[in-house]
Protein backbone atom coordinates (compact mmCIF):
# COMPACT_ATOMS: atom_id res chain seq x y z
CA UNK A 1 0.00 0.00 0.00
CA UNK A 2 1.66 3.66 -1.39
CA UNK A 3 0.80 6.68 0.48
CA UNK A 4 -1.56 7.42 -2.44
CA UNK A 5 -4.09 5.49 -1.20
CA UNK A 6 -4.33 7.66 2.17
CA UNK A 7 -5.24 10.94 0.36
CA UNK A 8 -7.65 12.79 -0.69
CA UNK A 9 -8.25 16.57 -2.32
CA UNK A 10 -7.61 19.35 -0.26
CA UNK A 11 -10.24 21.43 0.77
CA UNK A 12 -8.73 25.68 -0.59
CA UNK A 13 -10.87 26.86 2.98
CA UNK A 14 -7.86 25.05 4.68
CA UNK A 15 -4.67 27.14 5.52
CA UNK A 16 -2.76 24.56 3.06
CA UNK A 17 0.69 24.95 4.45
CA UNK A 18 -0.35 23.51 7.92
CA UNK A 19 -2.98 21.30 7.04
CA UNK A 20 -0.95 19.48 4.21
CA UNK A 21 1.28 18.94 6.81
CA UNK A 22 -1.55 17.28 8.84
CA UNK A 23 -2.77 15.27 6.47
CA UNK A 24 0.37 14.12 5.21
CA UNK A 25 1.66 12.59 8.56
CA UNK A 26 -1.80 11.12 9.44
CA UNK A 27 -1.52 9.18 6.11
CA UNK A 28 2.78 8.43 7.01
CA UNK A 29 1.38 6.92 10.46
CA UNK A 30 -1.07 4.94 8.94
CA UNK A 31 0.97 3.19 6.66
CA UNK A 32 2.33 -0.14 6.98
CA UNK A 33 5.53 0.65 7.18
CA UNK A 34 7.66 -2.26 8.42
CA UNK A 35 5.82 -4.74 5.54
CA UNK A 36 8.16 -5.96 3.54
CA UNK A 37 6.89 -4.75 0.12
CA UNK A 38 6.03 -1.35 1.26
CA UNK A 39 6.75 1.41 -1.22
CA UNK A 40 8.44 3.78 0.82
CA UNK A 41 9.12 6.65 -1.89
CA UNK A 42 6.95 10.15 -2.15
CA UNK A 43 6.88 11.47 -4.97
CA UNK A 44 6.14 15.62 -4.72
CA UNK A 45 4.26 15.86 -7.92
CA UNK A 46 2.24 12.87 -7.00
CA UNK A 47 1.01 14.03 -3.68
CA UNK A 48 0.46 17.32 -5.06
CA UNK A 49 -2.10 15.80 -7.74
CA UNK A 50 -3.58 13.43 -5.38
CA UNK A 51 -4.30 16.59 -3.01
CA UNK A 52 -5.25 18.67 -5.58
CA UNK A 53 -2.76 21.36 -4.43
CA UNK A 54 0.61 22.75 -5.69
CA UNK A 55 3.97 21.29 -4.70
CA UNK A 56 4.96 24.21 -2.89
CA UNK A 57 3.15 23.51 0.51
CA UNK A 58 3.61 19.82 -0.22
CA UNK A 59 7.63 20.70 -0.33
CA UNK A 60 7.30 22.52 3.02
CA UNK A 61 5.16 19.92 4.45
CA UNK A 62 8.07 17.27 3.50
CA UNK A 63 10.85 19.45 4.93
CA UNK A 64 8.73 19.75 8.55
CA UNK A 65 8.05 15.78 7.99
CA UNK A 66 11.43 15.26 8.12
CA UNK A 67 12.41 17.35 11.22
CA UNK A 68 10.47 14.84 12.97
CA UNK A 69 12.16 11.95 11.33
CA UNK A 70 9.27 10.67 9.31
CA UNK A 71 10.76 11.11 6.37
CA UNK A 72 14.23 11.56 4.53
CA UNK A 73 14.80 13.59 1.60
CA UNK A 74 18.00 12.00 0.36
CA UNK A 75 20.07 14.20 -2.44
CA UNK A 76 19.37 12.84 -5.93
CA UNK A 77 17.57 10.27 -4.60
CA UNK A 78 13.70 11.81 -3.70
CA UNK A 79 12.02 11.62 -0.33
CA UNK A 80 10.88 8.47 1.72
CA UNK A 81 9.22 7.26 4.77
CA UNK A 82 11.41 6.62 7.60
CA UNK A 83 11.81 3.26 8.80
CA UNK A 84 13.86 2.30 11.62
CA UNK A 85 16.53 -0.46 12.08
CA UNK A 86 15.68 -3.76 13.53
CA UNK A 87 18.15 -2.46 16.73
CA UNK A 88 16.39 0.64 16.92
CA UNK A 89 13.19 -1.13 17.04
CA UNK A 90 14.31 -3.14 19.99
CA UNK A 91 15.82 0.09 21.77
CA UNK A 92 12.20 1.17 21.19
CA UNK A 93 10.43 -1.90 22.70
CA UNK A 94 12.67 -1.99 25.56
CA UNK A 95 11.64 1.67 26.47
CA UNK A 96 8.35 1.20 25.92
CA UNK A 97 7.99 -1.78 28.24
CA UNK A 98 9.76 0.91 30.87
CA UNK A 99 7.71 3.49 30.61
CA UNK A 100 3.91 1.66 30.38
CA UNK A 101 5.47 -0.69 32.90
CA UNK A 102 5.63 2.66 35.55
CA UNK A 103 2.46 3.74 34.19
CA UNK A 104 0.43 0.67 35.40
CA UNK A 105 2.22 0.76 38.42
CA UNK A 106 0.74 4.41 39.18
CA UNK A 107 -2.33 3.56 37.74
CA UNK A 108 -3.40 0.74 40.45
CA UNK A 109 -2.55 3.92 42.63
CA UNK A 110 -4.61 6.69 40.82
CA UNK A 111 -7.37 5.22 38.14
CA UNK A 112 -10.86 4.93 39.30
CA UNK A 113 -12.81 1.96 39.84
CA UNK A 114 -15.56 3.34 37.07
CA UNK A 115 -11.88 4.21 34.75
CA UNK A 116 -10.83 0.73 34.76
CA UNK A 117 -14.29 -0.61 34.00
CA UNK A 118 -14.22 1.09 31.04
CA UNK A 119 -11.23 -0.43 29.95
CA UNK A 120 -12.11 -3.62 30.42
CA UNK A 121 -15.45 -3.13 28.48
CA UNK A 122 -13.13 -2.13 25.77
CA UNK A 123 -10.90 -4.91 25.43
CA UNK A 124 -13.06 -7.42 25.32
CA UNK A 125 -15.60 -5.08 22.90
CA UNK A 126 -12.51 -5.19 20.99
CA UNK A 127 -10.96 -8.70 21.48
CA UNK A 128 -13.71 -9.80 18.56
CA UNK A 129 -11.51 -8.63 16.12
CA UNK A 130 -8.94 -10.60 17.42
CA UNK A 131 -11.02 -13.60 16.93
CA UNK A 132 -12.57 -12.82 13.20
CA UNK A 133 -9.01 -12.47 12.31
CA UNK A 134 -9.64 -8.76 11.77
CA UNK A 135 -6.10 -7.55 12.37
CA UNK A 136 -6.77 -3.75 11.06
CA UNK A 137 -9.22 -3.13 13.59
CA UNK A 138 -7.99 -5.06 16.32
CA UNK A 139 -4.42 -3.42 16.15
CA UNK A 140 -6.08 0.15 15.75
CA UNK A 141 -7.85 -1.09 19.33
CA UNK A 142 -4.47 -2.20 20.68
CA UNK A 143 -3.19 0.91 20.33
CA UNK A 144 -5.79 2.51 21.69
CA UNK A 145 -5.51 -0.27 24.96
CA UNK A 146 -2.03 1.12 25.28
CA UNK A 147 -2.23 4.46 24.84
CA UNK A 148 -5.00 4.25 27.92
CA UNK A 149 -2.90 2.55 30.42
CA UNK A 150 -0.46 5.86 30.06
CA UNK A 151 -3.26 7.98 30.68
CA UNK A 152 -4.50 6.23 33.53
CA UNK A 153 -1.05 7.07 35.12
CA UNK A 154 -1.94 10.37 35.77
CA UNK A 155 1.19 11.33 34.90
CA UNK A 156 1.35 13.56 32.25
CA UNK A 157 5.06 13.73 31.44
CA UNK A 158 5.24 9.81 31.23
CA UNK A 159 2.34 10.33 28.98
CA UNK A 160 4.22 12.78 27.06
CA UNK A 161 7.66 10.95 26.35
CA UNK A 162 5.62 7.73 25.24
CA UNK A 163 3.74 9.35 22.96
CA UNK A 164 7.25 10.38 21.00
CA UNK A 165 7.41 6.98 20.57
CA UNK A 166 4.13 6.19 19.31
CA UNK A 167 4.16 7.66 16.49
CA UNK A 168 7.24 4.96 15.68
CA UNK A 169 5.68 1.99 17.61
CA UNK A 170 2.25 2.12 15.72
CA UNK A 171 3.83 0.96 12.33
CA UNK A 172 5.64 -1.92 14.37
CA UNK A 173 2.42 -3.16 16.56
CA UNK A 174 0.52 -2.97 13.19
CA UNK A 175 2.92 -5.57 11.23
CA UNK A 176 3.99 -7.44 14.04
CA UNK A 177 0.07 -7.76 15.33
CA UNK A 178 -0.92 -10.07 12.28
CA UNK A 179 2.00 -12.06 12.59
CA UNK A 180 2.00 -15.67 14.37
CA UNK A 181 -0.80 -16.01 17.13
CA UNK A 182 -0.14 -12.70 18.60
CA UNK A 183 -3.30 -11.28 18.02
CA UNK A 184 -5.43 -13.87 20.28
CA UNK A 185 -2.51 -13.59 23.07
CA UNK A 186 -2.45 -10.01 23.35
CA UNK A 187 -6.29 -10.25 24.09
CA UNK A 188 -5.72 -12.60 26.79
CA UNK A 189 -2.55 -10.68 27.78
CA UNK A 190 -4.80 -7.26 28.48
CA UNK A 191 -7.35 -8.94 30.22
CA UNK A 192 -4.90 -10.52 32.51
CA UNK A 193 -3.18 -6.53 32.92
CA UNK A 194 -6.74 -5.16 33.09
CA UNK A 195 -7.38 -7.93 36.62
CA UNK A 196 -4.16 -6.62 38.01
CA UNK A 197 -5.14 -2.94 37.88
CA UNK A 198 -8.67 -3.98 39.25
CA UNK A 199 -6.60 -5.90 42.06
CA UNK A 200 -4.63 -2.72 42.83
CA UNK A 201 -1.70 -4.71 42.57
CA UNK A 202 1.27 -2.50 41.67
CA UNK A 203 3.83 -5.08 41.12
CA UNK A 204 1.68 -7.37 39.62
CA UNK A 205 0.02 -4.81 36.99
CA UNK A 206 3.59 -3.64 36.23
CA UNK A 207 5.16 -7.25 35.95
CA UNK A 208 2.28 -7.99 33.24
CA UNK A 209 2.52 -4.94 31.33
CA UNK A 210 6.15 -5.51 30.36
CA UNK A 211 6.58 -8.77 30.40
CA UNK A 212 3.58 -8.18 27.42
CA UNK A 213 5.78 -5.53 25.77
CA UNK A 214 8.77 -7.45 26.04
CA UNK A 215 6.96 -10.78 24.14
CA UNK A 216 6.79 -8.44 21.46
CA UNK A 217 10.24 -7.69 21.78
CA UNK A 218 11.33 -10.92 21.57
CA UNK A 219 9.29 -11.91 18.17
CA UNK A 220 10.82 -8.72 16.48
CA UNK A 221 14.01 -10.16 17.56
CA UNK A 222 13.90 -13.77 16.09
CA UNK A 223 11.54 -13.04 13.13
CA UNK A 224 11.81 -9.67 11.63
CA UNK A 225 15.31 -10.58 9.81
CA UNK A 226 14.45 -8.96 6.48
CA UNK A 227 15.12 -5.49 8.12
CA UNK A 228 18.68 -6.43 8.15
CA UNK A 229 18.75 -7.26 4.26
CA UNK A 230 16.71 -3.93 3.36
CA UNK A 231 19.26 -2.18 5.38
CA UNK A 232 17.88 1.59 7.09
CA UNK A 233 17.79 4.99 5.02
CA UNK A 234 20.30 6.56 6.71
CA UNK A 235 22.73 4.44 5.33
CA UNK A 236 21.35 4.54 2.04
CA UNK A 237 21.63 8.94 2.49
CA UNK A 238 25.22 8.32 3.41
CA UNK A 239 25.61 6.91 0.03
CA UNK A 240 23.99 8.89 -1.82
CA UNK A 241 26.73 11.83 -0.60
Amino acid sequence: MAIGDKLSPIAESFTLKDHTFTVLRAAILDMDIYQPDADLRLDERKLAERLGISRTPVREALARLAQENLVQIVPRKGVFVCRKSREEILEMVVTWAALESMAARLATENATDAQIKALRKFAMKHSSDAVRADIEEYSDANVVFHQTILELSGCSLLRTTADGLFTHMQAVRRRAMGESDRARRSVADHMEIIDALASRNADLASRRVREHTMRLHDHISKTWTRLESIGSLRQAANEAN
